[in-house]
């Protein structure tokens, strides 16, 4: 019996670590694409590719290694937001607010971004291969 009851510790202590840790919350993930705001939501490593954005609230949301490949955020408020490793790649990002943002290591390969707030936004080793960017305060290729 002692026997079974470590062995369920074990088995549990197992599954445990290989749950990814920092996942985004589905609950969070249905509320912004049902009402395009989720401002200080965990949406880390969510997979929002395609996702029609348009004008989201998502000021100081944790987006951290999320799919957004492909979606439009056009007018879209991403102050503060963590934006590190996400996957911007073809995202449509006119007239959005990156306002210190952290952009660090994320994919800007041929998003498209005119007119947007960078100020004060961390962009360090950002991939910028391919993509217009006209004032948005990144250079293409790189930080």
């Amino acid at each position: 019996m002692k026997g079974k009851f470590i062995g369920a510790i074990g088995l549990l202590s197992a599954l445990c670590f290989a749950l990814p840790a920092g996942a985004a919350n589905p609950d969070q993930v249905n509320q912004l694409l049902e009402t395009g705001a989720c401002p200080n939501c965990d949406l880390s490593g969510a997979n929002l590719s395609s996702a029609h954005l348009l004008g989201a609230d998502l000021r100081n949301a944790n987006l951290q290694g999320a799919n957004l490949a492909d979606a439009n955020l056009e007018g879209a408020d991403l102050t503060g937001a963590n934006l590190k490793a996400a996957n911007l790649t073809g995202a449509f990002m006119t007239n959005a607010s990156l306002d210190r943002a952290n952009m660090s290591q994320a994919n800007l390969a041929s998003v498209r971004m005119y007119n947007a707030d960078t100020a004060g936004a961390v962009l360090t080793g950002i991939n910028t291969q391919n993509a217009e960017l006209f004032n948005s305060g990144i250079n293409v290729g790189g930080d």
